[in-house]
């Protein structure tokens, strides 16, 4: 009589993603991303993913070890329990409590050698954010502040959201039928500072990286290309990322502080030094 019993789940710490034939890996001198939806189970692909066997349609996370998650397709908003950024259509859901993730952050691997935008260094997941500092750090693709999980350098201070690693140099996108290539940064590029450049989606100039067209004047803002890998445009979910008025009055009021801060310093220096030469002349006499 044959067992209809299931074999037990294991716990591994991340769950990257598809068997990839060795012939087809993707060098980071001609890593070209075709942004779409991904259908299939556990279909992620990371412009630098190593060979990895299948998984089964349930998972255990070590950040979630108490229920099993698996990959679902749902059209609302929701926010990723790793990276905290929104995320629409693909995830990976709890049947027990309301933990979601990004299909790319649960199957995040350990770590991304050669990554397009990053070749020199090697880059790690890093599940938890190192909380200290005054100044919140910054994805260095989309210029966005990075509240979760990220991929840092090992060598150097760069750092990308997950999603952002989803993208490449390269990329081919359903709005624009020309290939986009990733405009370097401003400190070595000829071109001038991509943030400049207004957008072909959100018609508005921003920080962070800027994708140019290759044929005509297009160009794309790397958060506007996030919102292509996340699900958001595709699920038709739009102005999750544009500023809101309280946080513009909270930065204009931030730089009123540092000026006031400032010269307040700049003050109080002149008064020391005025006593310095005050103190100086009664000792000459």
């Amino acid at each position: 009589m044959m067992s209809n019993k299931v074999p037990p789940l294991k716990k591994i710490n991340s769950f990257p993603i598809q068997n990839i034939p060795p012939n087809n890996y993707m060098h980071h001198q001609q890593a070209t991303v075709v942004i779409g939806p991904r259908r299939s189970p556990h279909q992620v692909e990371f412009p630098t993913s190593p060979e990895v066997p299948q998984v089964g349609d349930g998972i255990f996370l070590v950040a979630h070890p108490q229920h099993p998650i698996s990959q679902t397709h749902l059209p609302d908003l929701f926010t990723c329990a790793a990276c905290k950024e929104y995320g629409a259509g693909e995830r990976f859901t709890c049947t027990d409590c309301d933990y979601q993730l990004h299909d790319f952050c649960a199957l995040a691997p350990p770590a991304l050698k050669r990554h397009p935008i990053h070749p020199l260094h090697n880059i790690i997941f890093v599940a938890k954010p190192v909380k200290g500092g005054i100044l919140k750090p910054k994805c260095d693709i989309c210029a966005k502040t990075t509240k979760g999980s990220v991929f840092k350098c090992t060598v150097c201070s760069f750092q990308m959201h997950p999603c952002c690693a989803m993208l490449s140099t390269e990329i081919n996108i359903s709005v624009h039928h020309h290939t986009l290539r990733l405009l370097t940064i401003p400190s070595q590029s000829s071109i001038g500072d991509p943030s400049g450049f207004v957008c072909g989606e959100c018609n508005r100039r921003r920080s962070g990286r800027v994708y140019h067209c290759t044929i005509c004047h297009y160009h794309l803002h790397a958060v506007c290309a996030k919102n292509m890998v996340n699900g958001l445009q595709a699920n038709g979910i739009k102005g999750m990322d544009k500023p809101s008025m309280l946080g513009a009055a909270a930065k204009v009021a931030s730089q009123v502080v540092i000026e006031f801060i400032g010269g307040l310093i700049e003050g109080l220096g002149e008064g020391v030094g005025q006593v310095l030469i005050q103190s100086a002349a009664r000792g000459s006499r």
